[in-house]
C-alpha cells in the first residue's frame, strides 16, 4: 500500500474512533526506541489531535516510583538526580551491574580506577556475584527482594551513631524529625537476618559511606522492579540526602534536561485523567505499561479502542505478552511505527516502516550529567532507505491528513528562507507567534509547523531538528549563566539562537551548560527551596514492611532481565550477531542444579503462576541458591523463525507489581523448574 492510500485510512478511522468515542478511547505505546528520542516532539502530538492523555513507555515499568519520589521530595517529577561516581572516594552500587548496563561516563574505566585506588571504596550490593561485584571492596550478597530490609537498616545505624550531617539537614531540608523517629524504631538486627548479610559488614558500610568525604550512590533496575519498589527508591533518596552526600562533587545531584523526557504530574492534582478500568493515574507524564491490556479489554463503552505503536514492542518486552497478544488483537485499531518486522508489528493492522538511527538526525534526551552537561544531535550517515519515511514526516503527514494542520504555511516558510542571520530567528519567532495567536487550536502541534516552515530553512536537510530551537531558546533563558560559561555567546534574545546553531554544527556533540554547585539549589522546585524528608506514604509504608514468604508451589525466585555481553534490549534481532549465550541460559546455582539432576545444557520448564516457556539451564555459582536468573533481549523472531530464546514475558504478570506505581515486579516472579525429562517422563 502506499505511503498516502496508508495514512488516508489511518486518518479517517482515527478521527471516527475519536469523534465517536472520546479521547479515552485512544493510547500512545512507546517512543524514542534505542535512545533515539527526537521523534518523540512529534509522535505525541498524536495525542493532542485524539483528545488523550493516555501515554505508556518503557519508563513506566521501570522508574515511574522513582520520579514520583522525586516530585514529593524536590517539588517536581522532572527533578531528576544523578551521581558523580566518577569523583566519589566511596561508591555505593545498589542493584546495579555498571561493568555490563553502564549508566555512568566511561563505565568500565571507571570501575578500574575506583579498584586500583586505595584511598577509594567499592561497595556492591546484589543477590548476584556480577561482575561489579567481583571488582568490589565489600560484596553485600543479600536475599532477592530484600533491599528495603537492608537500606533501612542502613539508615537506621546512621541515625543511630550519629552519622547524619545535622548542618546539611537543617540547611537544606525540611521534616527530618519525622524520618528519625520512625528511624529510631527499626530493629536494625531483625533487619540484617531479614537480609541475610552479616550485621557488622551492615555497620561497616553505614559507617564508611557517611564517614566518607565524598560519597555517592548508584542504583537501577535491581531495586526498582523488585518488592518494595517505590520504598526503595525513597530509602535510597534518604541514604545520600541524610548524609550530606547531596549537591557536592563526588555524590549525587539534580542536572538539567534540554529535551522534555518526562513531564510533572502529581496525581493530587484532579486535572490529570485517571485510566478508566484501573483509576491509575500518570507519573511523569506516563502510564504503566502493564495496565494497558484491561483497558482494551475493558468491557465499557469507554474502553482503549486504538493504540499507536512507536519504537516499541510491547508484544515481547512488556508484562503478560499473552495478555498483549489478545488485546492488541481485539483493537479497531492498531497501528505500529518502527524499523523492523516486529511480534508486535505482526499483530498490527497497519506497519509504517521507519527510516534507522543511522538514515535521519537524531538525539537522546538521556543528558544526565551535572555540573557540565552536553547534547549531541547526531547527523545522518546514509540515505533514507527507499519506502521509509522518518517519524517527523509520518507524524506530520498524518496531521495533515486528520485536519489538525494546514499542508502549507507560506509567510512562515517565506520569512525563515529569506531571514538574515544576523536577527537570530527573531523575525521567524514573532511570526510564528502571531500564527499561533491567530489560531490558538495550532499550538500543541508546533514540532510539525516549525518542521515544514523553519526545517526548509536548516542547512543539510536538518528540518528533524527544528522544534530544538525552541527548546535551545527555553533552556538558555532557564540557565543563561550555565550557558554563558559552556562558551556560547550572546545576551538574553540572541543567547538560545545561538545555543541551537552550535547544536546543529557540532557533528561530536556540544557542552550546552556548565553549571557551578551552588546552581543545584535553583533546580530544586518547592517554594522554600528545601528538600521535604517526610513522605507520609513512605514513612507508613516503612512502619508496616512485612516479608513474604516463599510459595511452596513456586520455591525459585526468578530474576529476569539480566544484563549480559550479548543482550541489549531489542537490538539482538538476527542470532548470529551473538558471540555468546545463544540461548539466553538460566542461570543457575549448582546447589540447587544438583537437587534438579540438572547439568549445563539440560532442557528445564520454568513455570510461574502466570505461564511456563522453556529454557536452557547454565550451572553458575555467581547466583544465590533458590534464585535463578535470566536475560533480557530475547524472546523474538527472526524472518520467520519460532521465537529464540526465553520468552521471559509469558511468565510476568501485570497485577504483581508494587501497589503505588503499578511497577512490575520482574525482578522477583516466583517460579517453578523442572527438568524436561522427568515432565515428559509423567
Amino acid at each position: 500500500m502506499s505511503w498516502d492510500k496508508a495514512l488516508d485510512d489511518i486518518a479517517q478511522r482515527l478521527v471516527e474512533i475519536r469523534d465517536q468515542h472520546g479521547g479515552n478511547a485512544f493510547a500512545f505505546a512507546g517512543g524514542g526506541g534505542q535512545g533515539n528520542h527526537l521523534g518523540g516532539a512529534y509522535s505525541q502530538q498524536l495525542l493532542a489531535v485524539m483528545k488523550s492523555f493516555f501515554s505508556y513507555n518503557a519508563l513506566g515499568q521501570e522508574k515511574t516510583g522513582d520520579f514520583w519520589i522525586n516530585g514529593r521530595l524536590f517539588g517536581s517529577q522532572t527533578c531528576h538526580t544523578t551521581e558523580d561516581v566518577e569523583h566519589a572516594d566511596y561508591v555505593l552500587f545498589i542493584g546495579t551491574n555498571p561493568f555490563q548496563a553502564h549508566g555512568i561516563p566511561n563505565a568500565r574505566d571507571t570501575l578500574k580506577h575506583i579498584k586500583k585506588d586505595p584511598e577509594r571504596t567499592m561497595v556492591v550490593v546484589d543477590p548476584r556475584v556480577t561482575e561489579t561485584a567481583k571488582m568490589a571492596d565489600i560484596h553485600l550478597q543479600l536475599r532477592p527482594g530484600s533491599d528495603s530490609w537492608l537500606m533501612s537498616a542502613l539508615l537506621a545505624i546512621i541515625v543511630r551513631d550519629n552519622l547524619h550531617d545535622r548542618n546539611f539537614l537543617a540547611k537544606h531540608c525540611r521534616d527530618f524529625d519525622q524520618v528519625e523517629q520512625v528511624l529510631r524504631n527499626i530493629p536494625i538486627a531483625d533487619y540484617a537476618v531479614q537480609a541475610d548479610v552479616p550485621l557488622e559488614v551492615l555497620e561497616q558500610v553505614a559507617d564508611g559511606y557517611a564517614s566518607a568525604k565524598r560519597a555517592c550512590l548508584r542504583i537501577d533496575l535491581g531495586i526498582q522492579q523488585t518488592l518494595n519498589t517505590t520504598l526503595n527508591g525513597y530509602l535510597e533518596k534518604l541514604l545520600y540526602l541524610v548524609t550530606g552526600n547531596f549537591g557536592i562533587k563526588g555524590g549525587n545531584n539534580l542536572h538539567s534536561f534540554i529535551i522534555p523526557v518526562i513531564g510533572h504530574t502529581d496525581e493530587r492534582n484532579p486535572k490529570y485523567r485517571r485510566t478508566v478500568h484501573h483509576g491509575m493515574f500518570p507519573i511523569a507524564g506516563i502510564y504503566p505499561p502493564n495496565i494497558l491490556p484491561d483497558e482494551i479489554l475493558h468491557e465499557g463503552e469507554d474502553r482503549v479502542r486504538a493504540v499507536f505503536v512507536d519504537s516499541s514492542n510491547p508484544a515481547v518486552t512488556w508484562t503478560n505478552s499473552d495478555a498483549y497478544e489478545r488485546a492488541f488483537s481485539s483493537l479497531e485499531l492498531l497501528v505500529v511505527v518502527d524499523v523492523a518486522m516486529t511480534e508486535t508489528a505482526r499483530l498490527a493492522h497497519y506497519v509504517l516502516p521507519a527510516a534507522s538511527q543511522f538514515e535521519k538526525w537524531e538525539a537522546t534526551g538521556f543528558n544526565l550529567e551535572f555540573p557540565v552537561n552536553g547534547f549531541h544531535l547526531r547527523h545522518p550517515l546514509f540515505p533514507v532507505k527507499e519506502g521509509t519515511l522518518p517519524e517527523p514526516e509520518i507524524y506530520t503527514r498524518l496531521l495533515e491528513k486528520m485536519g489538525a494542520i494546514p499542508d502549507r504555511f507560506p509567510k512562515l516558510e517565506r520569512i525563515a528562507r529569506l531571514e538574515p542571520e544576523f536577527t537570530h530567528y527573531g523575525a521567524y519567532l514573532a511570526g510564528f507567534a502571531a500564527t499561533i495567536a491567530r489560531n490558538p487550536k495550532l499550538a500543541p502541534f508546533a514540532a510539525s509547523i516549525l518542521y515544514r516552515t523553519l526545517g526548509k530553512a536548516l542547512p543539510n536537510d536538518a528540518a528533524a531538528a527544528a522544534p530544538m530551537l525552541a527548546l535551545s531558546i527555553i533552556y538558555a533563558q532557564k540557565h543563561y549563566k550555565a550557558v554563558k560559561r559552556a562558551g556560547h555567546a550572546g545576551n538574553r534574545l540572541t543567547l538560545g539562537s545561538n545555543l541551537f546553531k552550535a547544536i546543529l554544527a557540532g557533528r561530536s556533540g556540544v557542552i550546552i551548560s556548565e553549571h557551578q554547585f551552588r546552581d543545584l539549589w535553583d533546580f530544586i522546585a518547592h517554594k522554600d527551596r528545601r528538600i521535604h524528608l517526610a513522605i507520609p506514604e513512605m514513612l507508613n509504608e516503612l512502619t508496616s514492611l512485612t516479608p513474604r514468604t516463599r510459595s511452596e508451589d513456586y520455591p525459585f525466585v526468578l530474576m529476569a532481565g539480566e544484563r549480559r555481553s550479548y543482550n541489549a534490549n531489542q537490538i539482538y534481532r538476527d542470532p548470529a550477531w551473538r558471540k555468546m549465550d545463544p540461548h539466553g541460559s538460566m542461570r543457575m546455582h549448582p546447589q540447587d542444579a544438583e537437587t534438579l539432576a540438572l547439568t549445563d545444557g539440560d532442557r528445564a520448564q520454568c513455570r510461574s503462576e502466570h505461564g511456563t516457556i522453556e529454557v536452557v539451564i547454565e550451572v553458575d555459582d555467581s547466583v544465590r541458591t533458590g534464585m535463578v536468573t535470566l536475560p533480557h533481549g530475547y524472546g523474538m523472531r527472526y524472518q520467520d523463525s519460532a521465537p529464540i530464546g526465553p520468552e521471559l514475558n509469558r511468565l510476568t504478570d501485570g497485577h504483581h507489581c508494587d501497589p503505588l506505581s503499578k511497577t512490575p515486579y520482574h525482578k522477583h516472579v516466583p517460579v517453578q523448574i523442572e527438568k524436561i525429562a522427568a515432565v515428559e517422563a509423567v
